[in-house]
């Protein structure tokens, strides 16, 4: 069989179902998939378009990011060291009614040079102006899952809800079979939209078989409000309005109770954890072990650029495991591979994505990256798999390629212009600087 790209000399990690790893491997590309793999001795260079030596680096699949706000980069440090709904109402929505198509556009091909240098090749976006976002993606030749934020008071783009959802049912049509975008139904939160829009929401994105993505129980205040309220914990709620379900993917998940735990478990429905953003806003410590433990999904998010304050999700890595180390006391919650997993493998099932990417095997998308270990900090190294947790840093992302394609070698992003989109998003923060915030 002649190939497109061979990819040799490396580390394998395949993160299939059987952990499958090679000591020497090799991943055969034609086309936008995977045909091949397995040890490089197996394989012959002839017949190859091209042949990328990893030179004793680790091959593995592309990082998930299952939950950013793309575009705020924008905003990266406009509003630190302030309680969530100050951050929120008092900086970020004033801050975001001055947004446009353009600015959004710019913030998101910015987010993307940053996702695609530290090794993501997906995300999951939730924000404004949400076709600029995918236009951006699609431009920097990096997979995305997208959804219009909806929520009850009028919008900087569409205006009134009955706009926001046709707007997202135009996304649906203009980005239907798309190689590279997905789109999501995403209203933002249960304190944010009403019963009704839910439960639109939610017949919305089973009408079209595509993730239905919403922040839920961030802090031990929105659980307190919706008790008072509805009588019901966020969780509570949710599964009263028969919104809970396989295709949903709940955003933070800190304060969660038992029954909260069983009902997220029941209704197979995934969770995004942002562990970094969290502690950023002094939200709490999602209970992550014990949502494992019960076999709910839990995929790895960093949340947006002005509550993290990076999109690096192998920093978040580090952060997850060994937050819930010490919080737990036990050093054994929360292993290496767990947490690999969680933004490989389950980071795709978290986004109905798992039969296409998260692993490298025969048939999947080429989502690969291969991480540079001849450094100082990468040495020696008895276990890849604990070095990607703990040491590996997003600087140290080689080559990325999504869909077949190679978007960055040698350290070099070939489809984006590095240089003017940081120009352009400076003229942005010029102008965001000038409002008057909080």
């Amino acid at each position: 069989m002649n190939f497109d790209i061979l990819i040799l000399n490396g580390k394998l990690l395949t993160m299939d179902s059987h952990g499958t790893q090679f000591k020497n491997g090799a991943v055969a590309i034609k086309g936008k998939k995977i045909v091949a793999l397995g040890a490089a001795d197996d394989f012959s260079s002839r017949n190859v378009s091209r042949i990328i030596d990893a030179r004793g680096g680790i091959i593995m699949p592309g990082l998930i990011n299952t939950h950013t706000h793309a575009a705020m980069t924008c905003f990266r440090g406009l509003a630190d060291d302030l309680p969530l709904m100050t951050w929120l109402n008092d900086y970020i929505f004033p801050a975001e009614a001055k947004l446009d198509y353009n600015k959004v556009y710019c913030g998101a091909l910015l987010a993307c040079a940053e996702m695609i240098i530290s090794g993501t090749t997906c995300f999951c976006d939730m924000y404004l102006f949400e076709d600029a976002v995918a236009s951006a993606a699609k431009h920097a030749g990096m997979r995305a899952v997208v959804g219009e934020v909806l929520y009850d008071f009028p919008s900087p783009n569409y205006g009134p809800i009955e706009n926001g959802f046709a707007y997202t049912e135009m996304l649906i049509e203009k980005w239907k079979n798309d190689s590279l975008i997905t789109i999501a139904v995403e209203p933002h939160s249960p304190y944010l939209c009403s019963p009704d829009l839910l439960k639109r929401a939610s017949f919305l994105a089973d009408k079209n078989n595509i993730p239905l993505v919403i922040h839920v129980s961030e802090t031990e205040i929105e659980v307190r409000t919706s008790i008072e309220k509805h009588g019901v914990t966020p969780v509570g709620f949710l599964a009263n309005l028969d919104v809970l379900s396989s295709n949903l993917l709940a955003c933070h998940c800190v304060a969660l109770t038992d029954e909260d735990i069983s009902l997220l478990q029941r209704f197979d429905v995934k969770v995004s954890h942002n562990p970094e953003s969290n502690m950023k806003l002094a939200s709490g410590i999602a209970q992550i072990p014990k949502l494992l433990k019960a076999g709910v999904c839990v995929g790895l998010g960093t949340d947006g650029c002005s509550s993290n304050n990076d999109l690096d999700i192998f920093l978040e890595m580090d952060t997850a495991a060994k937050l819930h180390k010490v919080n737990t006391f036990d050093p054994t919650v929360m292993a290496a591979n767990t947490v690999l997993k969680m933004c490989t493998i389950d980071g795709a099932k978290s986004l109905g994505l798992d039969d296409t990417i998260g692993s490298l095997e025969p048939g999947k998308r080429a989502d690969i990256i291969i991480i540079d270990t001849h450094k100082p900090h990468l040495t020696p190294m008895y276990n890849p798999i604990s070095h990607l947790v703990y040491a590996v840093k997003g600087s140290d992302v080689a080559t990325s390629i999504i869909n077949g394609k190679i978007v960055m070698e040698n350290g070099r992003l070939l489809t984006l212009k590095v240089e003017d989109i940081i120009e352009d998003v400076k003229i942005i923060a010029e102008e965001i600087r000038g409002a008057k915030l909080g």
